[in-house]
């Protein structure tokens, strides 16, 4: 996974640590003497750039801060523990049991399917992501149902539809303009009726401030829920890694319309600004589930905390 997962800019920028290493924050000399105010400045700024986010960021910073008039850091590797401990304190991991063939799917008890509902604003790769999250379960042997309850683009539902015919899966879709909630019901009852093991619903991304978007979806949930007990078993936000402070406004207005299970970074590979994950964890307690490191059906990685790290502070 750790291959697909660059923490460094489009043009082959400097990693977080190169840039924490400039600093002069890993010499003996300075770690030991205390940290000076302008080097924990330009600290905090690195991380804000890094997409931190304003909490995370004063929590490393004050962790550090602390630790280093206690002694608790005096080299670089003090420096780099200390750092890898926090972040990692930080990063949820994602309570998923494990299914069958691989641990990212799960089949729905007593043979009902497992429902996965994936929101997010336009342009995120929502639906690319939605037929990779298929692609993976397709290629772990499980049977699968997609939903387009996006009527209101038609681009959109033919996307999903060529990916359920690549693979082989159920496809549910609607009219044009039509009710996404009906669509969602159907979609389930088709899943039961193939007795497919896991539905996964591409839902509508028009502007996440918009009311009637968050009462659309809502709608489907309850629908989903009324039909699968338990369902849905994940709602899962895709946001662009490179929004920068607009992701943390999505998770948060979203999760204020539906309680969020985890969150799918895409546009992963094009970016140095690598805090994003973090800053999502930290500030909502919502754990980063995948990531989406390319265009290639096959670019999409469950988020692993140790590969993170690595490259973060490698």
């Amino acid at each position: 996974m750790s291959e697909g997962m660059s923490l460094r800019g489009p043009k082959g920028g400097r990693t977080l640590w190169q840039k924490i290493v400039d600093l002069s924050l890993t010499d003996v000399s300075v770690l030991v003497k205390g940290i000076d105010d302008d080097s924990i400045e330009e600290l905090e700024r690195i991380l804000l750039e890094a997409d931190f986010g304003v909490d995370a960021t004063m929590d490393l910073v004050e962790g550090l801060e602390s630790a280093a008039r206690r002694g608790k850091v005096k080299t670089e590797a003090d420096l780099r523990g200390l750092l890898s401990d926090r972040i990692r304190e930080m990063l949820k991991e994602p309570d998923v049991a494990g299914g069958p063939q691989e641990p990212e799917f799960r089949v729905g008890d007593g043979g009902l399917p497992y429902v996965i509902l994936v929101l997010g604003v336009n342009g995120t790769g929502k639906t690319t992501t939605t037929a990779k999250l298929a692609r993976r379960a397709v290629d772990a042997g499980l049977d699968v149902t997609l939903a387009a309850t996006d009527t209101f683009r038609s681009g959109a539902q033919e996307q999903l539809r060529i990916w359920a015919d690549r693979l082989g899966a159920g496809f549910v879709g609607g009219q044009s303009g039509g009710d996404p909630a009906s669509v969602a019901f159907d979609a389930a009852e088709s899943a039961l009726a193939r007795g497919a093991d896991v539905l996964i619903i591409d839902t509508a991304g028009r502007l996440h401030t918009q009311s009637n978007l968050m009462e659309e979806l809502r709608k489907i949930d309850r629908v989903v829920g009324r039909l699968v007990d338990g369902a849905p078993h994940e709602r899962l936000l895709v946001v662009d890694a490179t929004a920068g402070q607009n992701v943390l406004n999505q998770v948060k207005e979203f999760g204020e319309g539906l309680p969020l299970t985890g969150v799918a970074l895409t546009k992963y590979d094009s970016t140095a600004r690598g805090g994003t994950a973090v800053a999502v964890s930290r500030q909502f307690g919502v754990p980063v589930r995948w990531l989406g490191t390319g265009e290639s059906a096959t670019d999409l990685q469950p988020f692993d905390a140790d590969a993170y790290l690595g490259k973060l502070l490698g």
